[in-house]
């Protein structure tokens, strides 16, 4: 752990040195959604592969870039691109970011995903506001000696997502017309997506929507003490009674029709902020 925390801290330290102001918000951007933050003035970013010790992401679909910029004066980091298990990582490499922003003084989190929709209501380009989730990766971040610097050893979990965000997130939703969906987020490993048992299952333990990342950020930003929203795009439906083949290629288009609204979402939030 010590070694971990030393890590953190020489890519923290490294990111300081090219910044006029720490970040107050931090972005965690999914599945083809790298661009839903454009009302972001970058004014500095740097390829994953040029930032010590910061891992790549191997997903084609994750542009691997970390931007610094204001929203609203508000200075604000975003993530370009996320990290998952499927691709071999660790959790604690998956998190790594979320303990670079913490590092950094991040206060805020807000954490997106393209997910499969669970609520046969929802439609293909909705947003759904995360109010809760259910970790089915076997796996959380946590585990080994606990960094008593960054929290405690047994976070509570019964409010990860913030309800004072949400409701602004609600809020900003109506005064844009946009139609905001609430539900539970099931975190799954991964790669392969779920068979009609499975997608039964998941809708029978409460969920809403499915996808493969988010849970274990959101648990490494509750145990920092961060205010965490999330914020999943609907990127196709799971009918276990009528199953049709989700491709990659369905879920990068319905993203590149939706980052308008999500970046509009997203930048009403933080101006409210």
């Amino acid at each position: 752990m010590e070694n971990y925390r030393q890590t953190v801290q020489e890519t923290a330290a490294f990111l300081k040195k090219h910044l006029k102001h720490p970040p107050v918000v931090g972005v965690l951007t999914g599945t083809g959604l790298s661009q839903s933050i454009q009302s972001l003035d970058i004014t500095q970013s740097f390829d994953y592969a040029l930032i010590p010790h910061f891992p790549v992401s191997t997903v084609k679909s994750h542009a691997g870039k970390l931007g610094f910029g204001q929203l609203a004066k508000t200075p604000m980091m975003i993530m370009q691109g996320r990290f998952h298990l499927y691709e071999g990582y660790t959790p604690s490499q998956v998190v790594f970011p979320v303990r670079v922003m913490q590092e950094l003084g991040v206060k805020i989190l807000i954490i997106t995903n393209a997910a499969g929709g669970l609520n046969l209501n929802f439609t293909p380009g909705d947003l759904m506001i995360i109010t809760d989730h259910i970790n089915l990766t076997g796996q959380n971040p946590l585990i080994g000696p606990n960094e008593d610097q960054w929290g405690i050893r047994f976070p509570d979990m019964t409010k990860v997502y913030d309800k004072n965000l949400m409701e602004t997130a609600k809020q900003c939703a109506q005064k844009n017309q946009i139609n905001l969906k609430e539900g539970v987020y099931a975190g799954l490993t991964g790669p392969s997506l779920e068979t009609p048992a499975e997608t039964r299952f998941l809708k029978t333990i409460g969920s809403h929507a499915v996808g493969f990342s988010t849970i274990l950020e959101a648990i490494a930003g509750v145990h920092a003490g961060m205010r965490i929203l999330g914020i999943s795009l609907i990127s196709n439906l799971n009918d276990p009674d009528d199953p049709c083949e989700t491709t990659l290629e369905g879920v990068l288009q319905i993203a590149e029709k939706s980052v308008q609204k999500l970046d509009l979402l997203i930048s009403a939030i933080v101006t409210e902020l």
